[in-house]
């Protein structure tokens, strides 16, 4: 995921906080004050104090508290959705299913945090050994923009689940729907469990360098990873991070190709290709790369788009967009800025496109589909695979031996095939390269949550005779 991480004129410095404008009007929100760097020792302190009370609450009651989140989650889903929508342009809809799944998150770690297990080990016949988990301490989760609800829940989920106390600071462009999310959570954990900081990326950067931090667990760009990384490599802390992403779509020439462009769009345009995994980059191999043209270019000039999520944003997307036509790409839609209020970008698809171009090189996460015409559906894949991000791509073939090729050849921890979205419940995987480190969904997020002791009894000498 990427998207600028500084103050811009739509989270911007305002007397006591950040001021928010409604990316679709230009009008403000409001004023979010922001977390003082004078406040987070104390802050870091109420979590540690907090900590081994929680820990040494009953599974199932931290469970109870969790799924009682979820409920409130529930019950204000439009609420925060229509926050969603004036801060970030995500539509309304959206919003809410995006609600959903959150809730649908906290819910599932309910049920699996009781039923996360060590493991008994066979050594000499008078002796126990356990390995057995603990909760890692206190964890620093820094959450999107983009989707604030549903990410935030996996990480916070899995981390009060397993008994760790959580400050969250959510993205500088949803402060609001980020507060709001935190207090109805707040309201059923003991006080000083889960903490909601505010402000830009200052006051990340000290979060994740304090040294009385267990994890840092971030979601965003990929130079905000690095910096945190090159932090947490000094103070020891877990790190987790799913990062940018470049993913790839590779079209052989077997397929439909007005379905194959229908899934194109689904996947550079939905949400205005502001999604981690959104399709970037496009390879379709000749034999069908005329009718895809055709009815790709169809599929955006008919698709109404939401804002994006600040004007500066804006600007970086069409500026990439702006490069590729210059170097050769061709416009078959979009392209261009329009005018009116807020930050609008049309869907936009260029042909003709390389890959030196920097359309082809970096995550643009704006709704451009970006298309590169391929002899060979392995050339399509080699291509894809030649890339400093691994977070996930789609194949789509009616081949089951280019399917299986596919899958094995590309480098990215996720890949899709034949579907641009979906998958089921509970998946996790390593994004590779520039993209992160660790899991950070499904069950396995909550091993990254928690840390191993290996536990050797054997009975003290006087009772030692009747072995």
């Amino acid at each position: 995921m990427s998207g600028p991480s500084t103050l811009t004129e739509a989270t911007r410095p305002a007397p006591g906080g950040i001021e928010i404008l409604d990316p679709a009007t230009g009008t403000s929100v409001g004023t979010v004050p922001m977390t003082g760097l004078a406040e987070l020792d104390e802050l870091v302190a109420a979590a540690r104090r907090a900590q081994p009370g929680w820990a040494r609450t009953p599974a199932g009651e931290r469970a109870a508290a969790v799924r009682a989140g979820a409920a409130r989650l529930r019950a204000r889903a439009e609420d925060i959705a229509a926050l969603a929508e004036s801060e970030t342009g995500r539509p309304r809809a959206e919003g809410v299913e995006g609600v959903t799944a959150g809730a649908a998150t906290l819910e599932q770690y309910a049920e699996l945090g009781p039923l996360h297990r060590g493991r008994s080990l066979q050594g000499s016949y008078d002796a126990t050994d356990l390995m057995v988990w603990e909760p890692r301490g206190v964890v620093v989760a820094l959450t999107p923009w983009n989707d604030p609800v549903a990410v935030s829940c996996g990480l916070l989920g899995a981390a009060l689940i397993t008994g760790n106390t959580v400050l969250h600071k959510p993205s500088e462009r949803a402060p609001h729907t980020g507060a709001l999310v935190g207090e109805l959570l707040a309201e059923v954990l003991p006080a000083g469990v889960l903490q909601t900081l505010q402000g830009d990326g200052t006051v990340g950067a000290a979060l994740a360098a304090h040294a009385a931090v267990d994890v840092v667990a971030h979601v965003g760009s990929t130079a905000a990873g690095r910096s945190i990384a090159r932090s947490t490599a000094v103070t020891g802390a877990h790190t987790l991070l799913e990062n940018g992403g470049n993913d790839a779509l590779v079209i052989d020439a077997d397929v439909d190709p007005v379905w194959a462009a229908e899934q194109a769009a689904l996947g550079a345009f939905a949400n205005s290709g502001q999604i981690c995994v959104s399709v970037e980059r496009i390879f379709v191999h000749e034999a069908i790369a005329q009718p895809f043209h055709t009815a790709l270019a169809a599929a955006a000039r008919s698709r109404h788009t939401a804002p994006l999520v600040d004007r500066r944003h804006r600007d970086q997307v069409h500026a990439q967009v702006r490069e590729a036509v210059a170097a050769g790409a061709r416009p078959l839609a979009g392209a261009a800025v329009p005018d009116g209020p807020g930050a609008h970008y049309p869907a936009t698809v260029l042909t003709d496109c390389t890959p030196e171009m920097r359309i082809m090189r970096e995550e643009t996460f704006g709704p451009v589909a970006p298309v590169r015409v391929v002899t060979t559906f392995e050339q399509g894949l080699a291509e894809a695979a030649a890339d400093e991000y691994g977070l996930a791509a789609t194949v789509l073939t009616a081949s089951m031996a280019n399917a299986q090729y596919g899958w094995r050849e590309l480098p990215v921890g996720t890949v899709k095939i034949n579907a641009v979205f979906g998958g089921a419940p509970g998946g996790a995987a390593h994004p590779r390269g520039a993209s992160g480190r660790g899991y950070g969904y499904g069950p396995e997020l909550l091993d990254e949550m928690t840390r191993t002791k290996v536990v050797h009894m054997r009975p003290a000498p006087a009772a030692a005779a009747r072995w």
